[in-house]
Order: C-alpha cells, then structure tokens, then sequence
C-alpha cells in the first residue's frame, strides 16, 4: 500500500536560515504520526510543506498519491488542516463559520458535526468576537473532523484548549484511526503525543534526528533501575551499561542501557529486598536530544 506521506529530501531555507534540513519520512494509512520539537524545530515548516502552502527549497513531499506543491487543490480536497491559530470572523457565529468551512472544503457529515459540538461543549450560536482562545480552537478542531477526511494534519491542535478538551480531542483521534483515516500531529506536548502516537519524529535543529514506536524510541536509552539491600551494599560501578550511580543508606539508583543480564548478575550474591525498574518516558526520550530548556 502506497504511504499516505511521503518525503524525500525536503529542504526549505528562508535566505540564509535553513528552517528544514532533507527530511525523509513516510507515514502509513491508518496511522498516527506525532512530530516533536520545540519552537523553531522546523514542525510548522514541514506541515506548510505538507498542505503545499510553501515552496520548498529541494525535495519533494508526496501526499496522497498528489505533490503537495503541484496539485495542492485536489490535495486540500481530501486532507483536513487545524492550525495552532485559528483566526475567526468576528461577525460571524459559530455554526455559521462550520458552515463556511465545510462549504468550503466540499465534504461535512452534519449529524457528526453536531455530534461534536455536544461532545467539545461547544455554542455555535454565538458570534466569533465572543469566543475565548479555547472555543475559536474547537471551530477548527471541529471543522477539521467534521469533514471524516483521509488525512487530518495537525499543528498544535489542542493550544488553548483545557485538560476536558484535550481528552474528547484525543478520543476522536483514536475513533478517526480506527476508521483508518490517518493523522499527521506536530506538536510539542508530550503526553498528548505519548498518549496518541503509533510513531515519533524527533526534529531538532530542523532535522529528523530519530523515529520509531515509543517502545523502540525507549529501547534506545537508559533504565532507571532502583534497588534496596539488606546489609552489604555492592560495588555496581563496573556493570556493563551502568551509569549515574548514587547511594542512600542500602539503597542504590542507577540507569542501565542495554541487558539488564550484568546488572543481575553482579547483585545476585547480595542480599535484596526489592527492584524496581522502569522505563524512560517520552519526556525523557525527547530531553536525551535536546536540553531540560528545549536547546
């Protein structure tokens, strides 16, 4: 089966600033792909590049079977977009700027519509001017889902929405990939991705600097394992893969990359009264390419 996002080699520098560095990177039909990175990563860039609302540099993006920049018209026929910023029309209410939209889009299945206004909590009947940050993001998370589309492409869907809303947005995701639709999420919330994501891009510097399952992002870096003694406490600081080794009392933390099998062999002739280990979370992942600041 065709990949529903292919890239290859995608490049875009404004003058002198490279904003996305040859990413090459595909993405399944029925999947949810989280992209993560800080500000200036490069994320918005790419999602530009994808809805064919910029030029690139070098390199091509495929979407759909379609070249984003070629034929970006029967492109946004079957992709749906959210912004991180939805500017709205101030005159206009709510469900008239659904309206709008889904006229425009040339696809809205009205019954689901109204489906999510309930489910967002959402007025439609009050004019755009009125509307909080959080409700003018669910017209266009709403807008965007209305239209059950092929691909939904996301940038920083939930900004402005509370921790209810992230949660209602998150069960629409995994209904839409159970349909096999596909979505494409930049974002930098790392619980939203950890909690929806099939697959991570990791982007740094506006280059792909790792990708894979959680699962195979975290096999990649180090296990915290926490052991508590009774009596002699050994020496661990020889253990193969063993690093950031600290003592308290009969207590030993330490992280472990790689077997875990030199670890139990060196504390098996010691007395143990418990072992914890546990794996790297996303935050952690994503910290291990940049700094605790994002750089």
């Amino acid at each position: 089966m065709e990949p529903v996002i292919t890239t290859e080699q995608l490049s875009k520098h404004f003058g002198r600033t490279t904003a996305l560095d040859r990413l090459t990177l595909e993405v399944g039909r029925g999947e949810v792909f989280g992209f993560l990175g800080p500000n200036g990563a490069g994320k918005t860039t790419t999602v530009r590049l994808l809805m064919g609302l910029l030029k690139p540099t070098s390199g091509a993006a495929r979407v759909l079977g379609l070249d984003a920049w070629e034929d970006p018209t029967r492109l946004h026929a079957r992709v749906a977009y959210v912004p991180g910023e939805f500017a709205i029309w101030p005159q206009l209410t709510g469900g008239e700027m659904l309206e709008l939209l889904g006229s425009l889009h040339g696809s809205a299945d009205i019954g689901y519509r109204d489906e999510l206004c309930e489910r967002f909590d959402f007025d439609p009947t009050k004019r755009g001017r009125s509307y909080s940050k959080g409700n003018r993001q669910k017209i266009a998370v709403i807008a965007a889902l209305m239209t059950r589309a092929e691909l939904f492409v996301c940038d920083e869907p939930t900004a402005g929405l509370d921790p209810l809303m992230e949660a209602t947005f998150r069960d629409c995701i995994g209904e839409a990939r159970e349909r096999d639709q596909t979505v494409f999420l930049s974002s930098h919330v790392l619980a939203e991705v950890e909690a929806l994501c099939d697959r991570i891009g990791i982007l740094r510097g506006g280059r792909l600097v790792d990708v894979g399952t959680l699962a195979e992002l975290r096999h990649l870096e180090a296990h915290t394992v926490e052991i508590r003694f009774q009596g002699e406490v050994p020496d661990l600081s020889a253990v193969e893969g063993a690093s950031n080794i600290s003592w308290s009392g009969e207590s030993v933390r330490l992280e472990v990359r790689g077997s875990t099998a030199p670890l139990l062999k060196a504390i098996a002739p010691y007395d143990v009264v418990s072992l914890e280990s546990r794996e790297p979370t996303l935050e952690e992942v994503f910290l291990s390419h940049y700094g605790p600041d994002g750089t």
